[in-house]
């Protein structure tokens, strides 16, 4: 079923001053002393000194470095240093600002079938490259593949953890266990784990430590929380579809922007209050409309470095993935005169019940300026052709807005995994962050036409992606909400507030 699917995939706190779209960064980037020795008559590493408002970065190769402005201007460096930049650690605060509802792990301890995953992405301007983090669990309640006896009382459980990275140029690298006894997650806080490989005698982490202990026990594996990320991973060798890099290494720090909501308000459950109970899955959580980087990574044999670098991270979570979908998401726009982000998807998901009875789902996001642009089923509709491969084009409405975007790319993309029903951690989507955007917001007029245009923004950058299947033709799909429905999502409903006054009422991942 992989092969055939793989085969399918293959062909078919907020700062005025800083701007997601145009934030005030630099990059550095040089081979990687990663598995290498380095011979001494190697250039060092020179430090580069912003002026005014331009951004600054470093293509390094073996016999020169070349430093560039943000315009691709020629600048000059000042003295020479061993590194540019050295990411804080900040252990996660409570009640830290900005944080949305679901930012926990949701597993209940049952043995009903359940998956979790999360999705990080850094975006580098300068370079034209993102790195897209992704890290997945499925059925922790089995810590090691399912016996005989356990799949005759349970039937067919895929088990384990995975770590994949969608890196430069649309490479990959994938780690997968099928044991999940090492991995670990915050019962409410966006704070997860997994040790793939140990130093003799250390024992896995359990929870949040300081990047010198994760150091010191952890070989292959990876931590992260809202305010940090780091690990090492090797691949595995299970994709010989894709190009692939042997190693990575990371270690960033990240300062959120924004969450899912309006600035300086309470942030939003991305799906609504529903979203607490386990109905209508999977569900979804953006828990980081925007964010700024600083950090490196260690990409096969070069190593990139970044300030103030866009990111953004997501989750999911519940019984398996849609039928299918769609995504588009970005966070590095040319002309807008302030920070934009945006996220939308689509699916076909199951409704709960005995039948096959299946829905169309989707939203649009939109944070500019500080203000969140919701476009949801229950406050509107959203309309969607999406191509097999190559075109999405989304427009929605509320009350108050009307949203359009379109998003193209000619690169093939680069099949990656996802936790399945039918075949557990497998080939399930195909993504590339180099596709061509372009989103606009119009304020509406009494009689529901468009009237001002309050953004129109471009992007080469965006991330798009479609999964699941089949996709035999173009996906052309609305939104539909029965009324009893989008009525009861529109409750001023503040299920985290009700429950968390009282703990133990209180569900794992909200």
């Amino acid at each position: 079923m992989e092969s055939n699917l793989c085969t399918f995939l293959q062909t078919s706190p907020y700062c005025p001053s800083m701007f997601l779209g145009s934030s005030k960064s630099h990059v550095q980037i040089m081979q990687s002393p990663t598995n290498r020795a380095y011979s001494g008559d190697q250039l060092s590493i020179p430090r580069l000194k912003f002026e005014g408002n331009r951004r600054l970065y470093v293509v390094k190769s073996m016999s020169r470095a070349e430093i560039y402005d943000s315009a691709g201007v020629e600048a000059k460096a000042t003295e020479d240093v061993k590194e540019i930049v050295n990411p804080v650690y900040v252990p996660t605060p409570s009640n830290r600002p900005l944080r949305t509802p679901h930012s926990g792990y949701h597993f209940d301890g049952t043995t009903r079938k359940f998956f979790e995953g999360w999705y990080f992405k850094v975006s580098i301007p300068e370079r034209r490259q993102n790195f897209c983090f992704m890290y997945s669990v499925e059925n922790p309640a089995f810590q090691k593949p399912l016996n005989s006896l356990e799949q005759l009382q349970y039937g067919q459980r895929f088990t384990g953890v995975g770590a994949q990275i969608l890196g430069a140029d649309d490479e990959y690298i994938c780690q997968y266990s099928k044991e999940s006894q090492n991995f670990w997650g915050s019962r409410h806080e966006l704070k997860l784990g997994n040790s793939f490989a140990l130093q003799k005698g250390k024992k896995p982490p359990n929870n949040e430590v300081s990047p010198q202990v994760f150091n010191q026990s952890v070989v292959e594996g990876f931590q992260v929380t809202p305010l940090w990320n780091q690990g090492f991973i090797r691949d595995d060798g299970r994709t010989p579809y894709a190009k692939t890099v042997k190693t990575a290494r990371w270690e960033y720090s990240t300062r959120p922007i924004y969450g899912w909501g309006n600035v300086g308000s309470t942030q939003k459950s991305t799906a609504g209050w529903l979203a607490a109970f386990p109905v209508f899955e999977p569900h979804w959580q953006i828990c980081m409309g925007g964010g700024l980087s600083t950090g490196w990574i260690e990409w096969g044999e070069e190593r990139y470095e970044f300030q103030n670098a866009p990111s953004y991270s997501e989750k999911n979570w519940g019984g398996g993935f849609p039928r299918k979908w769609f995504w588009v998401q970005c966070n590095v726009f040319k002309g807008a005169s302030g920070e934009v982000a945006l996220t939308c998807a689509g699916g076909l998901r199951q409704l709960p019940g005995l039948n096959e009875t299946f829905e169309n789902a989707a939203l649009i996001g939109v944070h500019y300026g500080g203000i969140f642009y919701e476009f949801v089923p229950w406050n509107g509709v959203i309309e969607w052709e999406v191509a097999q491969w190559g075109n999405w084009h989304v427009t929605g409405y509320n009350e108050t807005h009307k949203v359009e975007l379109e998003a193209s790319s000619k690169d093939p993309g680069t099949t990656l995994r996802a936790p399945t029903i039918e075949a557990g951690f497998a080939p399930a989507c195909k993504d590339t962050c180099t596709a061509d955007l372009t989103l606009k917001i119009w304020k509406k007029t009494s009689d529901g036409s468009k009237g001002k245009l309050i953004l129109d923004v471009t992007s080469n950058m965006a991330a798009v992606e479609v999964g699941g299947g089949p996709w035999f033709n173009t996906w052309k799909g609305r939104t539909y909400t029965p009324e009893i429905i989008s009525r009861a999502l529109n409750l001023p409903v503040d299920v985290e507030g009700i429950l968390g006054s009282v703990p133990f009422l209180k569900p794992p991942g909200l």
